[in-house]
């Protein structure tokens, strides 16, 4: 069973093909292009390599095409993309304008490509659909939650992926069958007591921070768009609902320009006043540039808060992970959320933290009650996975 992963920007289109044959996991083919200006050319061109590399001898010999859905009214879960989902995903546009109409735009052009290959979407949501109600709730007028005005979570893939592997690396194959089968069988008692606690820092362009108790996520620092919680590289992450009328009349902006500029110009972007990329930042932040040190803790700061009420939601962690691009290669970021937390029985390893850029690796001192772990996340493979089991069950 060959299953390809499509990931879609507004202007990007990269890919992995996964071959489950034989009970296994085959990574086949990974591609990509940037500044893509023509998707059915690019759609073209991506089945044009897989042919020349010869893994796929036309788009017939692919069992499904898997996409790593954001949001949609009144869908999560990994679900095939009929008239009906992608019409659920239309309505939350406005708080996904960033990734629903591209991906749309895309899946459509794939259904018309390839009419008789199943599309399926693995909801960035559906990590979250057995959290606790009191975590995923603003408290809001019962009106506005009923349109949808509540935590929904996002990064869900790659939280997933840290649950699975850190049970492993952690020794409990129990809950790390668990997690896998999530979606299958439920949570069942998977937020009840204490067991396996894990924090997951996904630290990147889009940061958050997942609590996961037994293979089960029982919140996330994102809440009803992308463009909430952590800050961002560009995108402001949590602000006071007073702070856009108070911007508006005072700025002499549009309502439109405000959210242009939440989601555009502030973030890391927006403190710093260098970029959006944390490579640059951290760069001015050597050279003495004040608000760059600022925005890098500020980062440290609002990662250090979400981690520190997950820690008080489950009674402890046994292990706190870091993954995405800055997670995972940052080890300055790293150790700036792990210092003095020796009381709460978090020791980092400078060392290990300083030699682990990119790769897994366990940085906590060996005597640390809490592990720290650095674990490459792999979002396309758990939308493979997941798109397998539903073809399966289908």
């Amino acid at each position: 069973m060959k299953i390809l992963v499509a990931n879609i920007g507004s202007t990007s289109l990269k890919w992995r093909l996964f071959d489950f044959s034989d009970n296994a996991e085959r990574l086949l083919h990974k591609g990509g292009f940037e500044r893509v200006t023509d998707y059915p050319k690019a759609i073209e061109d991506c089945l044009a390599q897989l042919k020349e590399a010869g893994a796929i001898a036309s788009e017939s010999d692919l069992a499904a095409v898997g996409f790593k859905t954001v949001l949609a009214k009144d869908v999560t879960g990994c679900v095939r993309l009929d008239d009906r989902v992608l019409g659920a995903m239309e309505a939350y546009n406005g708080l996904a304008p960033a990734h629903n109409p591209p991906y749309i735009t895309g899946i459509r052009l794939f259904a018309k490509r390839m009419p008789g290959v199943p599309l399926v979407g693995l909801f960035e949501t559906a990590f979250y659909q057995f959290a606790p109600p009191a975590m995923m709730r603003y408290a809001v007028p019962r009106g506005w939650y009923e349109i949808g005005v509540r935590r929904f979570g996002f990064h869900g893939a790659s939280h997933k992926f840290i649950a699975e592997r850190s049970a492993e690396m952690l020794d409990r194959e129990d809950v790390a069958e668990r997690a896998r089968n999530l979606y299958r069988d439920g949570a069942k008692d998977g937020v009840s007591g204490g067991d396996l606690r894990v924090i997951s820092c996904h630290l990147g362009g889009s940061s958050s921070i997942t609590g996961i108790r037994n293979g089960v996520a029982i919140g996330n620092s994102l809440g009803m768009s992308p463009q909430s919680g952590l800050p961002h590289n560009n995108r402001v992450g949590d602000l006071d609902a007073e702070a856009i009328p108070y911007a508006v009349k005072t700025l002499g902006i549009s309502i439109e320009e405000a959210q242009r500029q939440l989601t555009k110009e502030s973030g890391l972007k927006g403190v710093s006043g260098v970029s959006n990329d944390i490579r640059d930042i951290a760069t001015a932040a050597e050279q003495g540039n004040a608000d760059a040190q600022l925005g890098l803790d500020l980062l440290v700061s609002e990662a250090r808060r979400w981690i520190g009420g997950y820690f008080f939601q489950l009674n402890g962690a046994d292990a706190i992970v870091f993954t995405a691009g800055i997670g995972e290669n940052r080890a300055s970021i790293r150790a700036g959320i792990c210092a003095n937390l020796d009381q709460l029985g978090i020791e980092l390893d400078d060392e290990l933290n300083n030699a682990a850029q990119g790769r897994e690796a366990v940085i906590s001192k060996p005597g640390s009650k809490v592990k720290v772990l650095v674990i490459p996340t792999n979002e396309e493979l758990v939308v493979a996975r997941e798109t397998r089991r539903l073809l399966e069950r289908n």
